[in-house]
């Protein structure tokens, strides 16, 4: 049974509810997932002034926690075209993994969200990956087997790099039913994909 991580950072909420998707269509294969989530660097106050989501209740990762899966799935909204700074903080510290080969070989992934249809969400999820495959990871992405992301009735996120949603400008969108399932579905592809390499 594969050990998946779904390692995410959400100031709104968009990302986390992608990464309980993606956890859910893992689970959906038997595997185990936990959803875990970065720090926050950002000072409280203009946090709360931003309204950032401050509730989430996902624990905190650490770093020498990751090598204890066989799969992690990193997601992050974009910023600028590129992944959020919390989510650079927290990879930064991982050279200690990194010179040791310790997730070499692993299953990686990447998910995200933007305010709009052209905010940068193949850049974002480009930047994920670049990091994954520093690592020595095996990327799985998100391919046209979830048919929802070719929807011409409706605007929905999804690429074939990885999962993911469109926010608006001010938050108000919430992940569509075709993004969650396009969520879902990378999920049960990790798993499957890690079950296959270390079942």
């Amino acid at each position: 049974m594969a050990k998946v991580l779904v390692l995410y950072y959400s100031s709104y909420g968009h990302v986390e509810q992608l990464a309980h998707a993606l956890a859910e269509g893992a689970r959906s294969t038997g595997a185990t997932a936990d959803v875990k989530r970065v720090p926050e660097t950002v000072p409280e106050e203009i946090a709360r002034n931003a309204h950032f989501r401050l509730d989430q209740k996902a624990p905190i990762a650490t770093v020498a926690e990751l090598e204890a899966y066989d799969a992690i799935v990193v997601g992050s909204p974009t910023r600028y075209g590129r992944i959020a700074s919390q989510m650079a903080a927290f990879l930064d510290q991982t050279g200690g993994l990194w010179v040791r080969g310790a997730l070499n070989g692993k299953v990686g992934a990447a998910f995200t969200s933007t305010a709009s249809q052209h905010g940068g969400q193949e850049t974002t999820l480009f930047s994920i990956i670049t990091n994954l495959l520093h690592f020595g990871m095996i990327v799985v992405g998100l391919p046209y087997s979830h048919q929802g992301q070719m929807s011409m009735t409706e605007i929905v996120g999804g690429a074939p790099y990885g999962a993911t949603t469109i926010a608006a400008g001010d938050g108000s969108r919430q992940p569509s039913e075709i993004e969650l399932a396009g969520a879902r579905h990378q999920g049960e592809l990790v798993a499957k994909t890690a079950a296959k390499l270390f079942g």
